[in-house]
């Protein structure tokens, strides 16, 4: 293919397109620059498997260390498992992309981001995104695309398109927007407590320019004499389904409308409808069409019947709108809640129950050690706050292996890690590393919103001193035609027959956090708007439930915490704390049970399981870091004695040497004459040599000045 190059300006920022350069046996591959940034994205398609009744699509990110220049941290040094921001970054194109196949397709696709180049100014996951969306369409698969993706940051009054690292940083807004021609597909975003309108505002500023790169899309086709990809949906044979729509159809609408409100009792009787319709196709004769068709696909049952339940529920809420369990379309299911459900051995938890969701959040408190060490591409280095979410098989009355946390997992705890990371307390006045854990217990939907107002009220059991608490609401969507349905707090059966999945976390304030998936090709600006409206009394109406159970932190910490004190050398004064290999702080922390952390720019952090062995340990590194000045009058204790003298310990960790003629004020035989070792003594330092040693004397102290001092070594 012959290269093609295109770029696109956002206030003065390019975005490069550069198409039939690398991977030319991928079905579609484009290189995708910005500053110094490269993403190559491939997108490949191959042919379907035999009895698969789904979407085989993979995605893929890829970081390549080289890309920052810089060496895999990993004892093999080369990439092995993908970072957790790999991991984000890869749902991150899976979900604007994933709606946007037809239903009906059935070959793998596998879309493949690697990061090629990295400015440490540019990230490169939006970048991957609207990478993914070319690839796809150079490749002509079938596909509902264009798609592109923009950031939008907010920095003072201003809103940016593509902030760089440092911009997100120092802004209020790190929004991520997706979208097709017919709309918005995808929002994520976290924020400092931006207003509704301000959200409202910064999503359609960011769709304006998705429209500018899907515009550049259409026109790299036309570049290239390319068209999208339609593709006619296969020919299925109608006999079976026709079949079991005349026996579910009536007895699924009259469950659906005894509004059921315990979903365990609902999918009971659409499980006995649906036994009874297998049991009459078993007995069908051998001749029988309706027979060949279900011994040819045995899955025919199971998705005829979800498309009847589908097609049902949807209309129940369009025509009446009245939901499955007999709620009102803004009503919120039954909520309570508890804080410090563990015994105190647990720093803190909160229990979050709505409806049939119920979420357990654990909190650990732990030393600035334990932050996580980052090894990716990412400019930061560490994390000082871990949000982990299990989704185990019994939640949902299921068994199945449990192996580690999967992309949902990780996504899901991630989304409560960035609602709660805006009222945090900063480093400074809260040292301690937070790690928070959110099992959940029980699931009919929304289970990471859960996760959020859980996981207040553990951070607030805990004694973290955040802001203000977060609470999280799930918002759903039914589009049949025009009609247009906004579900609050979706259940499952909502979120799985719907056509919206978004999630809106924030304080009385404002937004945090938002996380906004469809099931369709996109939705127009007004209807955003509403949603995020609509979530507002949502959220205060569960807030005012999580605040009955605990109003506000509580004043202390767990007992069972470790306690924290933090003060601030200079940073010349690192070598000297840490001794000669490690050795002085060894010494430290075997002398007084207390752990030590020094960072690069002097912060000293001392934790210890009581208040005392911290205060111990506090006071060594204070006396050996303090600034003495000659003429200081001290009291101490001998330590050792030398014939020519006696050292003396007079600040915890600090020593000096009274020479043999310093003793007394006549001449001293021996220096045993007059001191031993645990002597109590008052001294005065004489002189702090070039060498950086301490030399004492016990000469020309008044007895007022003596009288004083008082003991400052134990």
């Amino acid at each position: 293919m012959e290269e093609v190059v295109k770029s696109i300006s956002f206030d003065g920022r390019d975005i490069r397109l550069k198409i039939g350069l690398l991977a030319p046996q991928a079905g579609g591959s484009v290189l995708i620059e910005s500053g110094d940034t490269s993403v190559l994205v491939t997108a490949t398609r191959s042919g379907g498997r035999e009895g698969i009744d789904f979407l085989p699509l993979t995605v893929d990110y890829e970081e390549r260390m080289y890309a920052a220049g810089k060496f895999p941290g990993s004892f093999q040094r080369r990439e092995s498992r993908p970072s957790e921001k790999a991991i984000l970054t890869g749902r991150l194109i899976d979900r604007p992309m994933r709606p946007l196949f037809p239903g009906w397709l059935r070959d793998d696709i596998q879309l493949v981001a690697t990061t090629m180049s990295l400015d440490e100014t540019v990230p490169p996951d939006v970048l991957a995104v609207t990478g993914a969306s070319i690839a796809t369409l150079l490749a002509q698969i079938p596909f509902d695309g264009p798609m592109a993706a923009v950031r939008v940051g907010l920095v003072g009054d201003d809103f940016i398109i593509n902030p760089t690292y440092r911009e997100i940083a120092d802004g209020d807004l790190d929004l991520v927007v997706a979208g097709t021609e017919a709309g918005i597909i995808m929002v994520e975003a976290g924020a400092s407590e931006l207003p509704e309108e301000d959200m409202i505002e910064a999503i359609d500023f960011g769709y304006e320019a998705v429209r500018d790169l899907i515009q550049a899309q259409l026109d790299i086709l036309k570049d290239l004499g390319l068209s999208l990809v339609q593709e006619e949906a296969p020919e299925v044979d109608a006999t079976l389904e026709t079949f079991i729509a005349e026996r579910a159809t009536k007895p699924v609408k009259a469950i659906l409308g005894r509004f059921e409100k315990d979903k365990n009792v609902r999918d009971a009787a659409l499980d006995e409808v649906k036994a009874s319709i297998a049991a009459e196709i078993a007995e069908l004769d051998e001749d029988n069409l309706v027979r060949v068709a279900a011994s040819a696909n045995g899955k025919v049952l199971p998705q005829t019947f979800k498309s009847i339940t589908k097609k049902l529920m949807r209309k129940q809420i369009v025509d009446d709108s009245v939901r499955v369990d007999g709620r009102k379309l803004d009503e919120v299911r039954p909520i309570w809640c508890r804080a410090g459900v563990l015994p105190k051995k647990v720093h803190g938890s909160g229990l979050f129950n709505r409806g049939l969701t119920q979420v357990l959040s654990v909190v650990t408190l732990g030393t600035p050690g334990d932050a996580q060490e980052l090894d990716d591409l990412h400019p930061d280095t560490e994390k000082r706050y871990l949000h982990h979410y299990n989704f185990p098989p019994y939640s949902v009355g299921e068994t199945r292996p449990m192996r580690g946390p999967g992309r949902r997992e990780i996504g899901h705890g991630a989304l409560a890690e960035r609602a709660l990371l805006p009222v945090l307390p900063s480093k400074e006045s809260f040292p301690y590393v937070i790690r928070v854990v959110s099992e959940v217990l029980s699931s009919n939907g929304s289970t990471s919103m859960g996760s959020v107002c859980g996981s207040s009220l553990g951070l607030m059991d805990a004694g973290v001193p955040i802001k203000k608490p977060v609470s999280g609401a799930a918002m759903g969507l039914i589009k049949e035609g025009e009609e247009i349905r906004i579900l609050t707090d979706i259940q499952g059966i909502e979120d799985f027959l719907g056509d919206m999945d978004f999630k809106v976390a924030g304080t009385k304030e404002g937004i945090t956090a938002l996380q906004l998936d469809m099931k369709i090709s996109g939705l127009p600006m007004n209807v955003i708007a509403e949603a995020i409206h609509r979530a507002k009394p949502a959220r205060l109406h569960i807030l005012g439930k999580m605040l009955e159970a605990l109003e506000g932190p509580r004043t202390d910490i767990a007992s069972s915490a470790p306690r924290l004190m933090t003060i601030r050398i200079s940073p010349d004064q690192i070598g000297m704390i840490i001794g000669p290999g490690g050795k002085t702080i060894k010494g430290i922390t075997e002398q007084t049970g207390a752990k030590i952390d020094i960072e690069d720019d002097g912060t000293v952090t001392i934790s210890a399981s009581d208040g005392e062995k911290g205060k111990k340990a506090r006071a060594i590194i204070e006396g050996m870091t303090r600034r003495i000045i000659e003429g200081d009058i001290y009291a101490g204790r001998v330590t050792r004695i030398i014939p020519i003298g006696a050292f003396v310990e007079f600040l915890p960790g600090k020593e000096g040497m009274i020479h043999i003629s310093q003793l007394a004020d006549y001449r001293v035989g021996k220096v045993e004459d007059e001191v031993a070792v645990g002597d109590s003594v008052v001294i005065k330092v004489r002189e702090v040599d070039s060498r950086g040693r301490i030399n004492l004397t016990r000469l020309g102290i008044s007895p007022d000045e003596a009288a004083a001092v008082k003991t400052t070594v134990d």
